[in-house]
């Protein structure tokens, strides 16, 4: 890799249209909770997701294929029939949700407030991987395998401004491939790795004062989520967004 760089909040995701990916590898973080959901969905043996930006493009999906599970969520909570006019999303965009039993073999078409939307904006690099802590040395293999020229930690963000939770993932990545980089190192590198190494021995109180992770832990029905998150290397796969937009497992 010759160059690693670090993306915060959604304002610059969405200016990557105008950026030539074509030698690019994309790694996205949203923790608390869509890549997480996404990498344990996989984990639990669904055939793919395929993230879409809005409530129609995946109520779409369902009309054309009856048979993929909708999930996703809107200020965090499952999307319900008052927001689709219609029924209820099979799922939500708590992890703990997408169970063997409830996702193995189904495609999933799952619509979130940034995670999805990142994911998205990524779509015309060169690699599009969904990073998580819980696959994080599985990603970090990959991407020493892959060897891309740059390397971009896109950090969903919540709403309109950067998590806290996001940028410790893409400093623990940063971290693990911080010997690979031959170039470049931008400084939006260099902070995300001090500040995760800052924290890396207590992950779970940084992340309880995080935007993010106070408003789940409020929630009765949400706050064994932020622990789930943390869970350092649970799951060992990588999953990568082809150009068709759908995620599925590589070992």
């Amino acid at each position: 890799m010759q160059t690693i760089e670090v993306l915060f909040t959604p304002a610059e995701f969405d200016a990557l249209s105008r950026r030539d990916l074509s030698r690019t590898a994309c790694v996205v973080f949203d923790i608390l909770r869509a890549t997480s959901t996404i990498v344990t969905a996989l984990g639990n043996g669904a055939a793919a997701l395929v993230p879409v930006a809005e409530i129609s493009e995946a109520l779409a999906w369902r009309a054309r294929q009856p048979g993929v599970l909708l999930a996703g969520e809107r200020n965090g909570l499952r999307i319900r029939s008052a927001q689709t006019g219609g029924a209820d999303f099979d799922l939500g965009n708590s992890p703990r949700e997408f169970t063997a039993d409830v996702v193995r073999g189904k495609t999933i078409v799952t619509t979130t407030t940034n995670g999805t939307r990142a994911l998205r904006a990524c779509a015309p690099a060169q690699t599009v991987l969904v990073g998580s802590f819980l696959n994080l040395a599985a990603t970090a293999r990959r991407l020493r395998e892959l060897a891309p020229e740059n390397l971009l930690l896109v950090c969903s963000g919540t709403g309109e401004q950067a998590a806290m939770e996001d940028a410790l993932a893409a400093g623990a990545l940063a971290d693990l491939v911080w010997s690979d980089v031959r170039g470049g190192i931008a400084d939006s590198a260099q902070l995300v790795r001090e500040f995760y190494r800052r924290f890396q021995n207590d992950l779970t109180t940084a992340v309880t004062h995080s935007a993010n992770g106070r408003r789940l832990l409020a929630l009765p029905e949400l706050r064994e989520d932020v622990a789930f998150c943390l869970r350092r290397d649970a799951v060992v796969l990588v999953a990568v967004m082809s150009r068709d937009g759908r995620i599925e497992k590589s070992i």
